[in-house]
């Protein structure tokens, strides 16, 4: 398949394993992505995970500001076909109707369930017990497109957005190589989606972060999975603004907003228990585990 022109539009680490698949199997003519950023306390512009991987392989990489006003330089690589991964933007009408394989969407969840930027993320905070990928043809509309194939696994009691991250890259790349021959011979049969089962995971936003121990406990659980390694959910204790990286939890009767400290622990009163933080990072130091951080305080 090394003949067929493809164009790759993603951006985090999540699309890098798709990308590698691509670089192997076809001939990937060009990479779009967004620019770089600047990152870091020292505020180095870096460029994307993706864009750096391109640029081993010496690929042509652009980065528009505006995708939809810039995409006819996109169409000047007469790509076969479109695959997108974690890009970030929406892609116009003009670049979905151009290939002759289509414009194909890798997108972290199950379809039609958790359309949207954060499909990850929110299956984690709303309980579910499996999440996966589906590739997709795409259309105008955000996460609408016929489904080509699905592939899910389960969301451990123990998973939190690093390790389904990765789960998903891994199973996302795997789902596109499956399919990549049938892609090119037409041997697909496309699902439609049923919008009446469609629900959405919009973007996550700064003021989430903030824990509210007023809620059912395992969902404080579940949100703080869901938010680490990054950014993280955060209190405030002791005066003075902590992050939680990792917790447990315990059923049972409690005082909502009540410290529940011992030597050893420190647990926030919720309904229908107790959240108990494992390791935590105040504000301005490092991580640290929850007796550390204790045997500083008097």
């Amino acid at each position: 398949m090394k003949d067929l022109k493809v164009v790759f539009m993603g951006t985090p680490e999540f699309a890098l394993k798709a990308l590698q698949v691509l670089i192997d199997k076809t001939n990937v003519v060009l990479v779009v992505t967004k620019k770089d950023a600047i990152v870091g306390r020292k505020k180095v512009l870096t460029p994307s995970p993706v864009k750096k991987l391109a640029m081993e392989y010496n690929i042509p990489v652009f980065t528009p500001d505006s995708i939809k006003k810039e995409y006819e330089e996109v169409l000047k690589y007469n790509p076969d076909i479109i695959i997108t991964c974690a890009y970030g933007k929406i892609i116009p009408k003009e670049l979905i109707d151009a290939p002759k394989y289509g414009c194909i969407n890798i997108h972290a969840s199950l379809l039609p369930k958790y359309r949207g930027a954060a499909p990850m993320q929110w299956a984690i905070i709303n309980g579910e017990e499996e999440t996966g990928i589906t590739l997709m043809y795409m259309d105008e509309f955000m996460d609408t497109g016929d489904i080509i194939d699905t592939d899910s696994c389960k969301i451990e009691d123990f998973d939190d957005i690093g390790t389904i991250y990765d789960k998903l890259s891994v199973m996302g790349a795997n789902l596109l190589e499956k399919n990549l021959e049938n892609l090119v011979n037409g041997n697909i049969k496309r699902i439609k989606q049923d919008d009446e089962k469609a629900t959405y995971a919009p973007m996550i936003e700064r003021e989430m972060e903030e824990l509210d121990f007023t809620e059912d406990v395992k969902k404080v659980y579940n949100k703080i999975r869901a938010f680490s390694p990054s950014p993280l959910t955060k209190t405030n204790l002791y005066g003075e603004e902590i992050k939680i990286i990792k917790a447990h939890y315990e059923l049972g009767k409690s005082e909502i907003n009540k410290i529940y400290k011992s030597k050893d622990s420190l647990g926030i009163g919720c309904l229908n228990g107790i959240i108990y933080f494992d390791k935590i990072k105040p504000v301005g130091k490092k991580e640290m585990d929850i007796k550390s951080y204790l045997n500083g305080k008097k």
